[in-house]
């Protein structure tokens, strides 16, 4: 089963589609943008010494790429051979890895308003679920495969090394609106854009809690690049994902003059024409956190 070009819908919609696979008796979700394809389990060369989850490297169209066991990922009992399942093909973080599951059933196209945060009383930092989808019968859990590959390869992530190789910076009172729905990722946002000099910054859960946030400046009878001068957005996050968020912004008079850059897994040449269309400034592509803060200075300094 391959993934079909043009499949997903107009930019801006808050809406997304999802391939859903099957690990034991639960059902989970990646969002189709990150699928090259799907593919039958193909031979693998096992790596000495490699991260658990690992089970080994495979060849596909010349490209080397690591194979990870969700068996492993998801603390299961090991029930699927090396010939079973089915190989998930995805591409993100400027990277290409292969997920091996026990079955992929089939695509759905959803809101972001319909999915749900995990409840910090059964998630918390340790949890790869990024969203609840309910349906009738059952949940479906939406993974978040960025940690996923970041626990098993720490350099994947953003690094605080690559913004001290900026030099020394000087220390901005600008105050700039960021949103991220990963509490790992906040975290790391906060310490190095800390690091480059940027301290007064307002983290969101969400697009929908930052839009809130910056239409009750102006409800407040504030301008709002007075009080804001730059805001950040990923665009994968429960209620409202950022490409919306950028959308809602470039149509509310009152925010329109905020410039928007967008900070994602999901940025290629391919997919940046989605950012574009519904407005944003500038569009990075994580873990490249250098490249964002250069933006930034050229947005608001």
């Amino acid at each position: 089963m391959k993934k079909q070009d043009g499949i997903l819908l107009e930019s801006g919609t808050n809406e997304l589609e999802i391939v859903e696979f099957e690990m034991g008796h639960n059902r989970y979700g990646i969002n189709v943008i990150k699928v090259k394809e799907i593919i039958l389990p193909t031979p693998i060369t096992v790596i000495p010494h490699a991260h658990p989850a690992i089970e080994g490297i495979m060849q596909l169209r010349g490209e080397v790429l690591p194979v990870i066991n969700m068996e492993k990922v998801m603390g299961l009992p090991q029930t699927i051979g090396p010939n079973d399942g089915k190989y998930i093909v995805a591409a993100f973080n400027k990277q290409e890895v292969v997920f091996h599951v026990h079955e992929v059933t089939q695509i759905h196209r959803i809101s972001w308003n319909h999915i749900e945060k995990p409840s910090d009383l059964y998630s918390g930092d340790a949890s790869q679920v990024i969203g609840v989808i309910k349906r009738e019968r059952d949940m479906l859990l939406l993974l978040d495969f960025e940690k996923i590959v970041m626990e098993i390869n720490p350099d994947s992530g953003i690094r605080v090394e690559e913004v001290q190789k900026l030099g020394e910076r000087e220390r901005s009172d600008k105050r700039i609106v960021v949103a991220e729905d990963s509490p790992m990722l906040r975290k790391l946002l906060s310490d190095t854009l800390s690091e480059a000099g940027y301290v007064n910054i307002e983290f969101f859960e969400n697009g929908k809690d930052a839009l809130n946030f910056l239409e009750a400046i102006v409800a407040d009878g504030k301008t709002v690049t007075d009080e804001i001068q730059l805001v950040i957005t990923d665009i994968e996050m429960p209620q409202m994902d950022g490409h919306h968020f950028t959308k809602r912004i470039r149509e509310n008079k009152d925010l329109s003059a905020l410039p928007v850059i967008i900070f994602s897994s999901l940025i290629t040449d391919e997919l940046k024409h989605k950012g574009e269309s519904v407005g944003a400034n500038d569009q990075v592509s994580k873990p490249e956190i250098a490249e964002l803060v250069l933006k930034m200075d050229q947005y608001i300094l």
